[in-house]
């Protein structure tokens, strides 16, 4: 009977996993699709605003679902917004940030095309990566700290000589593409999500393992690519391929899980002690 439930929960993560992919691959490309028109194009802060306020009513949905009822409903709201300011203060850090990060990724898919942009925002791995030594105290393996490199390195390769879109015909500036990107990045050290996809982010978090997560990212800058190719005229250079690889290779064994080390240590005392013994 274990059988069935476990053949569920794997269809359930899959389910978000799928979702999640194509929600991060069409929001990229259809933002560098909006924002490679030759028309004339929407101001970035409006669509940031709406996205915000789209999160805003889908999050007031999920919790007035989950009070069941309208007096639950403002008792949960008095409670943990309005009788807590302090909470919703340092809240406001986080929110700049993602509003900052959010038009950034405007201007740097202004600027740069859809697969450029999906392999290089990967950057976001080492970054975060580093706050958590940092300012958490936090240790990585071996293992990842040599990802985080390789990750470094894939990128350099696909910046070197960037992939060129023949479709595109409005001007752009990689230069200013690549320094928004890196803004975004730093920003993502501190604040990950956007949109739907966020509200679909924290559910994988949940469910699913990294290196589902990996997956998820790197099918998702497959995707990116493809849909550059056949939609802006993407020509893939060697140094894109090589350092699309790299970034993918390297996102996966980021997520691996660490190896427990503590058991093999005990047998190795155990060992050694026996031997003294003897």
């Amino acid at each position: 009977m274990a059988a069935p439930k476990e053949n569920v929960n794997l269809l359930f993560k899959l389910y978000y996993l799928a979702v999640m992919t194509l929600v991060a691959a069409t929001y990229t490309i259809a933002l560098r699709y909006t924002r490679t028109s030759d028309k004339e194009l929407y101001f970035s802060t409006t669509a940031v605003c709406i996205t915000e306020v789209i999160k805003l009513l889908l999050s007031v949905g999920i919790l007035a679902k989950e009070t069941g009822n309208l007096g639950r409903f403002k008792a949960s709201l008095r409670e943990n917004v309005l009788g807590s300011p302090k909470e919703l203060m340092k809240l406001s850090v986080p929110s700049l940030v993602y509003a900052v990060q959010n038009n950034m990724a405007f201007l740097a898919l202004s600027n740069l095309d859809a697969a450029v942009y999906q392999v290089t925002y990967q950057l976001k791995i080492p970054c975060t990566a580093l706050c958590t030594v940092l300012m958490l105290n936090r240790t990585l393996s071996k293992l990842q700290w040599i990802s985080v490199f390789m990750l470094c390195g894939g990128v350099i390769l696909v910046q070197w000589k960037p992939a060129q879109a023949t479709k595109v015909v409005v001007e752009q500036n990689p230069l200013l593409g690549f320094g928004a990107i890196a803004v975004a990045v730093l920003c993502s050290g501190f604040a990950v999500l956007a949109s739907v996809g966020g509200l679909y982010t924290s559910i994988v978090v949940k469910y699913t393992d990294n290196i589902m997560k990996g997956f998820s990212a790197a099918a998702a800058i497959v995707l990116s690519t493809i849909a550059s190719v056949m939609l802006f005229g993407l020509q893939i250079t060697l140094t894109f391929a090589l350092g699309t690889l790299l970034v993918c290779v390297s996102i996966y064994l980021y997520g691996l899980p660490r190896q427990d080390t503590t058991s093999i240590q005990q047998g190795e005392t155990d060992s050694k002690q026996r031997v003294i013994g003897v």
